[in-house]
């Protein structure tokens, strides 16, 4: 059977313009050096009519091979309308994970047995939404806080401004959080609280049963995808994000130097590679 690649969105395939780190207009986290020619790249996200997200042109190609190779299971944090903004080279992935495993899409609808366990499974294991979204009510600053969204009514998530957020906040939420079964992510202007049994990983293994698929290959950029790069056979971190910053890694987790858009076309290249070489 072929390889099952399932892969994180932002800043993992896809980037934004502030995220692209492009060689001659880095990013705050890419390294130094001289500028080279920018790659070619193609808008894979519209937002209200505005382009928002690319891959290079080359990573598109390879994503239109990688769809023929491979299982290809897009697999993000995003809320199922977030997630359909996007249009990825190549024929629709008949499987995709939203809401950090709250759903698991089968040809662009919520399968409603995947659902209903795992509603089950946060209501015996963890706190509610409630309290959570309570507790960052009273305790984020409006001074730095910019919005605070429920995602699916499943987990929620502050968009602050990064630089005035108190780092010792953040870790205090974390560990708030962490008696009360959630997870605390820092990521880029957003702040996620998201129940610790809401995995990838675990949406991940119930289409690998489905579909019967050999290994699965992974790869993200954050905290919440460490499940998944854990779980997966072989997984790639990109040179930037939660995970590179912090040092993270794992047996069989590559870490690569590249950052930015050009971490994803690395990231799709491998996957192809590795895709092939199982075949």
């Amino acid at each position: 059977m072929p390889a099952l690649v399932a892969s994180d969105l932002d800043r993992t395939l896809i980037y934004s313009a502030a995220a692209l780190q492009l060689p001659g207009r880095p990013g705050p986290d890419a390294p130094g050096g001289e500028a080279a020619p920018a790659p070619r790249l193609l808008c894979v996200e519209l937002y209200e009519g505005e382009p928002l997200s690319y891959v290079t042109q080359t990573a598109a190609d390879l994503l239109r091979e990688l769809a023929e190779t491979a299982v290809f299971v897009p697999t993000t944090t995003r809320t199922r309308a977030q997630y359909r903004r996007i249009s990825l080279p190549g024929p629709a992935p008949r499987y995709a994970v939203c809401a950090n495993g709250g759903h698991l899409l089968v040809d662009g609808e919520s399968d409603p047995e995947w659902q209903r366990q795992v509603r089950e499974l946060l209501a015996d294991r963890c706190a509610p939404l409630a309290e959570v979204r309570e507790h960052l009510r009273r305790t984020a600053d409006d001074a730095w806080v910019r919005t605070l969204r429920v995602a699916e009514e499943l987990f929620v998530y502050l968009v602050v401004d990064r630089e005035q957020v108190p780092e010792t906040w953040v870790k205090d939420l974390g560990v708030w959080a962490g008696e009360r079964g959630w997870t605390v992510s820092l990521q880029g202007r957003k702040v996620y609280a998201v129940p610790q049994p809401l995995t990838k990983s675990a949406a991940v293994r119930e289409v690998a049963r489905r579909t019967g698929a050999g290994p699965v290959l992974g790869a993200g950029d954050s905290l919440l995808d460490a499940d998944l790069l854990l779980a997966a056979d072989r997984a790639w971190r990109p040179g930037h994000g939660e995970l590179a910053a912090t040092g993270w890694t794992a047996p069989g987790v590559t870490a690569l130097d590249e950052r930015g858009v050009l971490a994803g076309e690395r990231i799709v290249r491998e996957f192809l590679r590795a895709a092939r070489a199982h075949r």
